[in-house]
């Protein structure tokens, strides 16, 4: 039986044990023989649903991290996690503004997150949907201007945070876990079954199948920034958005550039360092860009059983592709460069590869799968104000440091190719 149906259960039987107390037919104002009969049966019958509550809920839990996946559905959860205030959250760590600033809510919830994580956190833990914000379009509704005022259910479990939504490779599809708590081990087949002809008679040669797995384990990335007292003590909306935009850009930046790239010290590996992934080589100091370049690393993803989706590369790449002309002196255009495939492109994809002996600075172009490539959050955002750094300090500011824990990993390495020696500039 589910949880929502114990619930419900255990929500009748107190129902009617309380109908049974409140009209008592015994002498005395008691209860009836029958009536403390049928009251001791609904207790022990709520006894029995309690301890079902209870097992049912520690199954739900571990299978919640087991797989990695937030608890969704608590509406009213979601909706006061969305109210956390990051400005009332640092004014509560000042300790002469704590006081004028009601920071109830946020510790509650910090408090809250800590214990559903089993981690302390060294100042406030943030929920991560402080970074949520509603997509407006500029596209003109198919009802009429009008059909923007139309009211909408918004359901807490379908939301997309501003932190992941900004990112690059989220828009790609890049597929995104929420809510981890312990380390994430992902099972991966390694070697299927084959099928083979045999005479009549014979036996089919038999092969087992090998398993490997994809792990993930926290990791983390931070940033520092000062803030006015009185920045601290308003209860403008509008400010609120601003603190919130500025993290979430900044740490939105540090995950693209790690899935991109990484492999540095206590950084995650990102594309571009995943040992497996195809290869198209330029020459030996790099060489321009052509078209017959791109049919060849889609080729590169193709021949090991792949389906590329996408294209990403930075800017540079992009105005030399656009520069491609046919025989006749004509613009071939993207389109016709990057074989109708959706295209995506940031200054994050690097532009300072070193490449043969000349040393000559090179771009890269990625194409591939990206739903192959998996964003793990452990759903923190640990927010630590220090009032009395020295700088900050002596201009009456305060320093604040953001922390987010998350991990990446690529599922299959073959659902990725790249080329990393294109001159361009």
């Amino acid at each position: 039986m589910k949880l929502k149906d114990l619930l419900e259960q255990r929500g009748r039987i107190v129902t009617e044990m309380r109908g049974i107390t409140e009209k008592p037919q015994g002498a005395g104002g008691d209860l009836s023989e029958e009536q403390s009969t049928r009251f001791d049966a609904l207790k022990t019958e709520l006894a029995g649903v309690e301890k079902r509550i209870e097992r049912q809920t520690f199954i739900d839990e571990a299978e919640r991290r087991m797989q990695g996946q937030p608890v969704t559905g608590d509406n009213r959860l979601d909706d006061e996690l969305r109210r956390f205030s990051l400005i009332r959250a640092m004014a509560s760590q000042v300790p002469d503004l704590a006081g004028q600033v009601d920071s109830g809510r946020e510790r509650e919830i910090s408090a809250e997150l800590q214990r559903r994580s089993g981690r302390n956190a060294q100042g406030i833990t943030c929920p991560i949907q402080v970074f949520e914000r509603r997509v407006m379009t500029t596209a003109l509704p198919a009802g009429g201007p009008g059909s923007n005022l139309i009211s909408t259910d918004h359901r807490g479990e379908l939301y997309i945070d501003a932190l992941r939504a900004a990112l690059v490779m989220r828009r790609l599809g890049a597929r995104v876990i929420t809510g981890l708590v312990g380390n994430l081990d992902i099972p991966k087949l390694k070697t299927s079954a084959t099928s083979g002809w045999v005479a009549e008679n014979a036996a089919l040669d038999a092969l087992d199948l090998e398993f490997t797995k994809v792990s993930l384990t926290p990791k983390h990335a931070g940033c520092l920034t000062e803030f006015s007292r009185n920045m601290l003590l308003q209860t403008s909306p509008d400010v609120e958005q601003l603190v919130r935009g500025d993290f979430a850009a900044v740490l939105a930046e540090a995950v693209d550039q790690v899935a991109i790239l990484g492999g540095g010290d206590n950084e995650p590996d990102g594309i571009l360092v995943t040992s497996g992934i195809g290869n198209v080589a330029l020459g030996d100091n790099g060489g321009s860009l052509t078209a017959d370049n791109v049919i060849d690393l889609i080729g590169e993803v193709e021949v090991d059983n792949a389906v590329g989706q996408a294209f990403l590369t930075n800017f540079k790449v992009k105005k030399s592709a656009a520069k491609l002309k046919d025989g006749d002196g004509t613009y071939i255009g993207l389109d016709t460069v990057f074989q109708s495939y959706p295209r995506a492109f940031s200054n994050l994809v690097p532009s300072d590869l070193d490449k043969g002996t000349s040393q000559n600075v090179c771009s890269a172009l990625i194409f591939g799968d990206f739903t192959d490539l998996i964003l793990g959050y452990w759903s923190e955002f640990d927010l630590l104000v220090n009032p009395y750094e020295s700088t900050a300090y002596s201009k009456g500011n305060v320093q604040v440091r953001g922390m987010l824990t998350m991990d990446l990993a690529v599922r299959h390495a073959e659902s990725f190719a790249a080329i990393k020696d294109i001159l361009a500039s």
